[in-house]
C-alpha cells in the first residue's frame, strides 16, 4: 500500500488543477486567471465554494 501512495497523490494534484481551470474559465472566460488559478488548484477550488456557494 505504501508504494501507491504516489499515484493517488498525483491524481488529486491533476484533478484539482483541472476543477479550478474549469471553474475559473466559466466565471471569467480569461486564460491568464485560468493559468493563475490552476497554479492554486485546491485553493480556488475552495475560495470559490465558500464565496460563490454560501450555505
Amino acid at each position: 500500500m505504501k508504494g501507491n501512495a504516489p499515484v493517488i497523490a498525483r491524481a488529486g494534484i491533476g484533478f484539482g488543477t483541472a476543477l479550478a481551470i474549469t471553474i475559473s474559465w466559466s466565471a471569467n472566460k480569461s486564460l491568464l486567471w485560468a493559468v493563475i488559478h490552476g497554479l492554486l488548484s485546491w485553493i480556488y477550488v475552495v475560495y470559490y465554494a465558500l464565496v460563490h456557494h454560501p450555505r
